[in-house]
């Protein structure tokens, strides 16, 4: 679909974005139709990190009708991770007509940025996060107790870390346009560390599972994204950042 250089009356904004969420479901369906087949292939990989724990005991499922859902799921899943940087075009094109020509040269550096972040993200939760926090919860079980690996359950929870990781590392795009934008002045940030670092914890014990290691990685990566973030804004905003200094900002 092209882009239109010029801004959009409202009625033209809500056909623009019906147009971008039609082809993100066209995606998602075409992408989940063509993945169901091959899907045990990618359960594979996603579960693979994690499948040491159990010995050899092969994942369960706990009724008949899990074996389209699981299959179904993990076709989605599969389709929503591999058609990302689709998805992300569409919803950065649909706000393009929003913007100023001089503000339209980031997109495409933008979209580089956020298909980079958004894929690193997943690769850091796949390598990382998965193997340490499911072995950390597996440890919690005690003597007398036995944890049934039902396959669904443990792939859900697998996916959810995978996407919320990837979804997390798309912070420093946020901040940075924060910043060139002037919506939040450089020193602010600056200067209120620990409020934000109080309200990425916050975040990060509200959409992790309940156990600690997950959690301080989660806060620990978006504040080591936030910090690497104001300081390429201090490289780029320099002349910026110095005059609001001079003028008392």
């Amino acid at each position: 679909m092209p882009i239109g250089p010029k801004r959009l009356p409202i009625t033209e904004h809500l056909r623009e974005l019906r147009s971008r969420l039609t082809v993100v479901i066209a995606v998602l369906f075409l992408g989940t139709l063509a993945l169901y087949i091959p899907a045990p292939v990618f359960f594979r990989f996603v579960m693979q990190p994690i499948l040491h724990i159990f010995e050899g005991q092969e994942l369960v499922l706990l009724n008949p009708f899990e074996s389209f859902t699981l299959r179904f799921k993990t076709a989605f899943f599969a389709a929503l991770t591999l058609g990302s940087p689709i998805i992300i075009w569409q919803i950065m094109a649909f706000f393009l007509p929003a913007l100023k020509p001089r503000e339209r040269k980031w997109l495409v550096p933008t979209f580089g940025a956020m298909v980079l972040l958004f894929a690193a993200g997943i690769t850091f939760a796949y390598t990382i996060i998965l193997p340490t926090a499911f072995v950390w919860l597996a440890r919690q079980v005690w003597e007398g107790v036995a944890q049934m690996p039902e396959a669904s359950t443990y792939f859900s929870g697998a996916i959810i870390l995978i996407l919320g990781f990837g979804v997390a590392f798309q912070l420093p795009v946020i901040v940075f346009y924060l910043l060139i934008f002037n919506v939040v002045p450089y020193e602010t940030l600056r200067k209120n560390w620990r409020i934000v670092y109080t309200v990425l914890a916050v975040l990060a014990a509200m959409v992790t599972p309940p156990d600690p290691v997950t959690m301080l990685a989660f806060v620990g990566v978006l504040i080591v994204l936030y910090e690497l973030t104001l300081a390429l804004a201090r490289v780029i905003l320099t002349r910026r950042i110095e005059r609001a200094k001079k003028l008392g900002y």
